[in-house]
């Protein structure tokens, strides 16, 4: 029997979602530098195998601020606004039920062990100016006592990110949470707590902060709203992932960005930055 096709971590097709939804897990071992339960799995359906993560709702640490047991569904909900954005800004992601109950599945991401440029997202520089083609966070603390200025760089697909955080309100993008594939394609993991109907923004992407968005963002967002209007198939499918009230949540949130034309400034009332931020 010949081996099982590999399937690239790219954007979804129908194959893929039939894979990551009907396929046979296999888990292969833990994530332990989690919070929450992660197992890497193996996914395989007819002549098909790939990896991808397996986080089950039963291994979900409980957290004050957001409804017990609903972290897979947000994750499967920031992957569906992501392809409604239409930038494959998220892996694949479905919700199933699997060897220890239901959660959330995603393909895995392959990273190369030494990024090239298109890699190279996040730096510690000297002095105050973040220098060309890179974008100021804050100074850090380095060895010694010392300080360093943590920049983002100055890259369009960390800035489609970075809207599509300030919509579903991402709680905790976090450096760790930026994968670039060895095609050069930008993806964000980990979306567990997005979506509280409450601003709870903390994100390393502020470089941007207050700049007019480009007009790629505007027709995207345009659209976005359109598809979450009542009836509309993508505001169904988020209406059994999160909540009614984070939904319309969702709604003023697009709505807003889209009357200022400007990405989002922090608002002040929460940490703007997550910790770790790497």
């Amino acid at each position: 029997m010949s081996a099982p096709e590999r399937v690239p971590a790219r954007r979804v097709s129908g194959p893929d979602l039939a894979l990551l939804t009907e396929g046979e897990l296999h888990v292969q071992g833990q994530i332990r530098d989690a919070s929450n339960a992660v197992l890497l799995c193996t996914v395989t359906h007819e002549d098909r195998e790939a990896a991808c993560v397996y986080k089950p709702v039963r291994g979900e640490r409980p957290l004050w601020d957001f409804p017990d047991g609903t972290l897979a569904q947000r994750e499967v909900a920031a992957y569906e606004v992501s392809e409604a954005l239409g930038w494959g800004l998220v892996p694949p992601t479905v919700l199933r039920e699997g060897p220890y109950g239901e959660g959330m599945c995603q393909l895995w991401i392959d990273t190369p062990e030494e990024p090239g440029d298109s890699g190279r997202l996040l730096a510690l520089v000297e002095g105050e100016e973040p220098g060309e083609g890179w974008k100021a966070i804050g100074f850090a603390e380095v060895e010694e006592g010392r300080s360093a200025l943590l920049v983002h760089a100055d890259d369009p697909r960390l800035r489609r990110l970075a809207v599509l955080d300030a919509v579903i309100n991402n709680g905790d993008r976090k450096g760790g949470h930026l994968l670039v594939d060895a095609e050069g394609h930008l993806y964000g993991i980990d979306h567990g707590v997005t979506f509280n109907a409450e601003d709870k923004l903390r994100t390393l992407l502020w470089g941007w902060a207050g700049e007019p968005l480009t007009a790629e963002a505007v027709a995207a967002l345009e659209a976005l709203r359109a598809g979450l209007g009542a009836g509309e198939p993508l505001a169904a499918r988020l209406g059994g992932l999160i909540t009614a009230a984070e939904l319309d949540a969702v709604r003023e949130r697009v709505a807003a960005l889209l009357k200022t034309g400007r990405h989002r400034e922090p608002s002040g009332e929460w940490p703007a930055i997550p910790w770790p931020p790497i």
